[in-house]
């Protein structure tokens, strides 16, 4: 009777069901294997990349040529497991290659290196297509038969420039929105405005904090760009399991005080109002508040990356560059474990490609100019970072042939950038900075390379909007610096917080030189616009009200002394709040000009964050 009766499991839907089930986890097995090797691959060639650069300069270094071969037989092994015969090709020629270098039978050159380098931009090509699933694509036939050459100890044809030595197309500049109708956007934060929904405080609630894996995806090609595509951008990040531990940790801390509270609230609702009851009520919210401010630093460190992982790819990045014109430089890097938020260290990317590459083109000069002028033949960049407070510090520097304030200032006026008038006005820090107008460029021909006037105000852009500044300092015949400082994290702002007509903004702690007192009967007047004499400096004095184009009503009697830029100013608001750190939300569907994004004040009251450069434009 028993074998009469069909099992549930056994039949012919069920079937189709457990081969089903089987046949996605298998595809799942395999989707995290080709993410493994994505991952593991792509810091190989970056370490591969690196390690090439510096066997350029120590040759005989067989340590360095063991450690690139076994990276190389590593990624060949993965793709041969991962069925991708395009990429086994590459590498198996490569590795060839490697290991004649290694048995002394060949001898290392330039050309061959630009051959090697080719190659493992070529891999990175491939790692890109497995990242969409697909087959790589073969290598081009004429790499093939320059790795060819090279195994046979013939000199492969020199291209006319690399690929990775292509100028990057330019970010796209962030907009500054439009002027916007101040009164209408409070009518949306209040919800007074007759069908337009209210923004909620639960709209702005606290962002939770980004997911920490501690798998990655497949990493940047050659020089910064992507291999995924160049707008890509990694949504994973690899942290330290110790950092993970100390999370947990305080959470469950967190979690045990709040059951605390929880019984001190029953004792409290039931009746219990004794003494010791409020005593301990006021510890536990003690305990509270240092355990919240400690996993709130813990999850920034969690987000927290080393610079290093984007310095490394620009050694690269600028041997191309100079091999293309026919120089020789070295970067140097120092400060690689200075640690910055990972959303600053993507957006560096563009902005730091644009400035080696300047350095190169615009900064060093040729082999045999600098032998002229008693210089090495070889020219140096340093990148450097370290950290300052709560900022990074981020430093370009070249000893080549330095700017001049006054070929600057002719350029300007040549290409209609600025007028006469204006150029003679200018000192040299004010002339230096003309590189960062749109359209400015020295060159007076358009090459792979440069000299089309894009690049340096896209920098000055990006690095705005990530709330950083940029300087630069040059002298004649010695070389240039361009300083970066940015903030550690932008999750996070520290915020000045200020009262007008009763609303309350904030601005950034950063710009804030300090506070003080307006006597009206101090206030002058130059050439019809207010002006406050500070320590000895006239600064213009500017009225929130005026700015946010809303009635003044008595007398501004604070003034937050700030800066924008290189200019200082007095902004005259009724009252200041105090200090407060704040996260910042968008403002979804809307871009009021001077507004970063809002917030929510302690008594869950919505707070505007001023972008005060943005706001100022054209007043000061």
């Amino acid at each position: 009777m028993r074998g009469d009766i069909a099992s549930p499991l056994s039949g012919p839907d069920n079937q189709r069901k457990q081969i089903k089930k089987a046949e996605m986890n298998a595809l799942t097995d395999m989707q995290d294997l080709l993410q493994d090797f994505l991952t593991e691959g792509g810091e190989l060639l970056d370490d591969v990349d690196q390690k090439l650069i510096e066997l350029e300069k120590n040759v005989q270094d067989k340590g360095l040529l063991n450690t690139i071969f076994r990276g190389f037989h590593t990624i060949k092994g993965g793709a041969g497991f991962l069925d991708a015969p395009a990429m086994v090709e590459l590498c198996h020629r490569t590795e060839n290659l490697f290991d004649q270098l290694r048995s002394d039978k060949l001898a290392l050159t330039p050309e061959m290196l630009d051959v090697i380098l080719d190659a493992t931009g070529e891999v990175k090509r491939m790692m890109g297509e497995m990242s969409g699933f697909s087959s790589p694509q073969p290598a081009p036939a004429e790499m093939l038969a320059a790795l060819d050459a090279c195994l046979l100890g013939k000199t492969p044809p020199r291209k006319s420039a690399p690929a990775q030595a292509k100028a990057a197309p330019a970010a796209p500049a962030q907009p500054q929105g439009d002027e916007f109708d101040w009164p209408g956007l409070y009518k949306v934060l209040s919800g007074n405005d007759a069908g337009v929904p209210a923004l909620q405080p639960a709209a702005l609630e606290a962002a939770p904090a980004a997911a920490s894996v501690t798998r990655a995806a497949a990493r940047p090609a050659a020089a910064g760009g992507d291999a995924r595509g160049a707008n890509s951008k990694d949504g994973t990040i690899r942290v330290d399991t110790t950092r993970f531990d100390q999370i947990l940790n305080l959470s469950g801390e967190i979690g045990l005080t709040k059951n605390r509270l929880n019984c001190l609230r029953s004792a409290m609702l039931q009746g219990e109002r004794k003494g010791d009851t409020v005593k301990t009520l006021d510890t536990v919210l003690g305990q509270l508040d240092t355990l919240v401010s400690d996993l709130q630093s813990a999850v920034m460190k969690a987000r927290m990356q080393p610079v290093g992982r984007v310095f490394q790819k620009y050694s690269r990045l600028a041997r191309d560059v100079a091999r293309t014109l026919g120089k020789d430089c070295e970067l140097i890097i120092e400060g690689a474990d200075t640690e910055v938020d990972k959303t600053i260290l993507e957006e560096l990317n563009d902005p730091l490609v644009h400035l080696v590459r300047n350095a190169v083109d615009h900064g060093l000069e040729t082999p045999a100019d600098r032998e002229a002028a008693g210089k090495p033949a070889r020219g140096s960049i340093l990148l450097a970072a370290r950290q300052s407070g709560d900022h990074i510090i981020i430093e370009i520097t070249d000893d080549g042939r330095g700017m001049r304030a006054d070929v600057l200032r002719q350029k300007a006026v040549e290409k209609g950038l600025i007028s006469m008038e204006e150029a003679n006005t200018l000192d040299e820090r004010q002339s230096l900075n003309l590189i960062f107008l749109p359209g400015f460029s020295t060159k007076s021909e358009i090459s792979e390379v440069s000299g089309r006037g894009v690049g340096m105000d896209v920098v000055l852009t990006n690095i705005r909007r990530l709330k950083g500044r940029i300087d630069l300092s040059s002298k004649v015949g010695e070389g240039s610096k361009v300083t970066i400082s940015l903030p550690l994290t932008l999750a996070i702002l520290p915020v000045l917080m200020m009262k007008q007509g009763g609303q309350t903004f904030a601005m950034p702690l950063t710009a804030v030189r300090e506070i003080i007192g307006i006597d009206p009967g101090t206030v002058q007047h130059v050439s019809g616009a207010p002006t406050l004499v500070v320590r000895g400096e006239a600064l213009p004095v500017l009225r929130l009200d005026d700015m946010l184009n809303r009635p003044r009503v008595g007398e501004a009697l604070v003034g937050v002394v700030a800066t924008t830029g290189e200019k200082g100013y007095v902004l005259a608001v009724d009252s200041f709040v105090g200090q407060d750190e704040v996260m910042i939300k968008p403002l979804e569907g809307i871009k009021p000009k001077g507004v970063a994004g809002a917030t929510l004040s302690g008594e869950g009251v919505v707070v505007l964050v001023l972008e005060m450069h943005e706001m100022l434009q054209g007043k000061l």
